[in-house]
């Protein structure tokens, strides 16, 4: 049986759009190879990866944010993020028009992130609706807003559904509004709207490399944008123009010093409006 020190190392990562460059080398020739001999992949929703790690079923994951305040012991790797800086395009809440802000009652929220929705329940307050109540829905923008007065989808979702956007009165024959979650948090606060960080599980021993891998493959993924929008033009129905722009301009990867400010002002306005315990970061700072 192999030592601690010479298994694998398991990933907890997501198969959306957004962390394609972060996984480039993992994915892609000449990197691949070698990193499977270090590194075992396993594939999940953003919601799923914290909980891989606070059970010991991985070692690093891709984690929402909001995880680090509810999952003792989490160390937040350095280098790469998942965040937006403005408009992000696939974090979006959904509401009809004839329904202001302040008088919805229920949002159907997408179970994929438990980040979105912290955010979301923060810019609610800040909107003078501490009451909405949230209610988990799968990804379905018709089944949501069936069951409930707005939306929240994030993800490969998000993009479909601006997508459908100009189909959707036609469609349903109800005119929507859709809110830039991103947007509306850099609004509100002058912050970047950070979404998710490589994490790795309390005791997982980690050497110098573990981070240099991760932050090669973003660099290399970043370097690879005409690449990337090529390949996931086939698998989901976007242009390659709107992938190439979703993943150049709208997604930012390195966590820098605006995005820790991010964080921790996150932190403290989650924990201002009772929406998580308070959290310190410890010891962040930008990083390469």
């Amino acid at each position: 049986m192999a030592s601690p020190a010479q298994r694998r190392l398991r990933i907890a990562a997501i198969r959306f759009l957004n962390p394609a460059p972060l996984m480039w080398d993992f994915d892609h020739a000449p990197h691949a190879e070698r990193l499977a001999e270090r590194y075992q992949i396993d594939w999940m929703l953003p919601s799923e990866c914290a909980d891989r790690l606070a059970t010991g079923a991985a070692d690093i994951g891709l984690v929402p944010i909001a995880a680090l305040a509810v999952t003792p012991g989490l160390r937040i790797l350095p280098g790469c993020t998942i965040a937006s800086k403005d408009r992000v395009r696939s974090l979006l809440l959904v509401r009809r028009t004839r329904q202001p802000l302040s008088a919805i009652r229920t949002v159907a929220a997408d179970t994929a992130s438990r980040t979105t929705i912290a955010y979301s329940r923060i810019l609610f307050q800040k909107w003078g609706n501490a009451g909405a109540e949230f209610v988990p829905m799968a990804a379905d923008l018709d089944a949501m807003l069936e069951k409930a007065d707005a939306a929240i989808v994030i993800g490969d979702p998000a993009l479909l559904a601006l997508e459908e956007e100009a189909n959707q009165l036609e469609r349903s024959g109800e005119e929507l509004v859709y809110h830039d979650l991103a947007h509306e948090w850099r609004a509100l606060t002058g912050l970047p709207f950070v979404s998710a960080v490589w994490c790795a599980a309390p005791g997982v021993p980690l050497d110098d490399r573990v981070a240099e891998d991760f932050i090669r493959s973003r660099d290399h993924g970043l370097a690879n944008i005409e690449a990337l929008a090529e390949e996931w033009a086939g698998k989901l129905p976007l242009d390659e123009s709107t992938i190439r722009h979703y993943l150049s301009v709208n997604i930012h990867y390195v966590l820098d010093e605006e995005c820790v400010a991010g964080m921790e002002g996150f932190f403290e306005a989650a924990a201002e409006a009772g929406v998580l315990p308070r959290y310190e970061l410890a010891g962040m700072a930008g990083a390469r």
